[in-house]
Formats: C-alpha cells, sequence, structure tokens
C-alpha cells in the first residue's frame, strides 16, 4: 500500500481545518493510517520557526527562508517517513502557501522560491515531492475578513489588510494555472456540508477513496 500525500490550502478564514479532519476520518475508516500535520510547523522545530513567522517583524525573504528551513525539517522528519511507512499525509499548506503568502501577498521574487522549493523538496534524479492532491478553498477575501472579525487574536499575517489577501488569493491561482491536475478548486463560500460534499467528490474523483 503506498503512502498518499494531500494538502489543503486557501487564505485565511477558509476552514480548511474542519474539512481536514473530516477528511482524516474518511480515511480511518477505510483503514488507513492517517498522519495530520501543518506549515509552517509539524516539527519541535519547525513549531519554533512557525512561531518567529508568524509573529516577529521581518522581510519577505526571512520570511521564505524560515518558511522553507522548517520545511525541509517536516519533509524529512515527519512527510517522509510517513509515506514510506504507506500513510496519508493530510497536511494543513504546503509549498503553495509560501508561493501565495511571500510570492503573492509579499511580492517575493517567484524564481527564488522555485529555487528554493527544488532544494527543500528534491528527492533525486529530478524528482519533486509535491501533493498528489492540492484541495484549496477559494474564499472571497471580503468573506475571510468577516469570518476572522469575530476569531482569536490575528496573528500578523491574519491582521494584513483585505487587498494583501486578494494578492495571495491571484497567488494561488497561479500555481493552479501552472499544474491544474494537482489541484482541485472547491468554493469555500457556502455551507460547511455542501464544501465537504464538494471535498469528497474531488478526493474520489482522483480515485484516492472508494
Amino acid at each position: 500500500m503506498s503512502g498518499l500525500f494531500i494538502s489543503f490550502e486557501g487564505i485565511d478564514g477558509a476552514g480548511k481545518s474542519t474539512h481536514i479532519d473530516a477528511l482524516a476520518q474518511a480515511f480511518r475508516a477505510q483503514g488507513r493510517v492517517v498522519t495530520l500535520s501543518r506549515e509552517p510547523g509539524g516539527t519541535p522545530l519547525a513549531e519554533k520557526l512557525r512561531g518567529l513567522v508568524l509573529n516577529e517583524a521581518m522581510d519577505a525573504m526571512t520570511e521564505a527562508l524560515l518558511v522553507f528551513a522548517a520545511r525541509r525539517d517536516h519533509v524529512q522528519q515527519v512527510i517522509l517517513p510517513a509515506l514510506a511507512r504507506g500513510e496519508v499525509v493530510l497536511c494543513d499548506r504546503f509549498t503553495d502557501a509560501t508561493f501565495a503568502y511571500q510570492g503573492g501577498g509579499r511580492g517575493f521574487d517567484l524564481q527564488t522560491l522555485g529555487v528554493l522549493e527544488q532544494w527543500v523538496q528534491g528527492t533525486g534524479e529530478g524528482a519533486l515531492l509535491q501533493p498528489q492532491l492540492t484541495i484549496w478553498f477559494d474564499l472571497p477575501p471580503s468573506v475571510a475578513a468577516q469570518r476572522l472579525a469575530s476569531a482569536r487574536v490575528p496573528d500578523k499575517f491574519e491582521s494584513q489588510p483585505q487587498a494583501f489577501f486578494e494578492k495571495v488569493a491571484q497567488g494561488y491561482a497561479q500555481r493552479l494555472a501552472a499544474d491544474p491536475q494537482r489541484f482541485a478548486r472547491i468554493n469555500a463560500d457556502q455551507t460547511t456540508d455542501a464544501v465537504w460534499r464538494d471535498v469528497a467528490q474531488a478526493v474520489k474523483g482522483k480515485g484516492l477513496l472508494p
């Protein structure tokens, strides 16, 4: 039984967490072992770097370098070993988020991000570790802002203006356009049940769930 890697993407407030848990339950019901993780984070070292990225002031390059450093540890310590054991890895954000937030939102050079992606996710012989499926919860930034207004104390990204999230959404759209076969674009401006139906259908459509 081969491992399976699925990432969940979207701007803050898109509602990923509920559906990550539901999909984990669906895979477990099929007898699969599921590893749930997140980025930045997923290991003790990466979680420390997450705290810096989310709360400390820094320029876009420093953010990108810290995120990719956290990702390298996460890939080596969690993702690759879990996939080697045949597990299902469900990750709340992966590299697409870096291209969307640091590339789209911050305006950092996409070519440099591409080089870092190759360095950190290269698996030898030109192969690049990527999810088999990336579920993008596409939500209008204005709706996300309304949802976040009553949420916890925002981190430095959640407190950004709506224009920032519009650029982030554009960054996600560019990643989808570059690799459409990997992405499932979900309309996140629906009821929770409707979003879940779309998520389940996207996973089943890829043949990843019966």
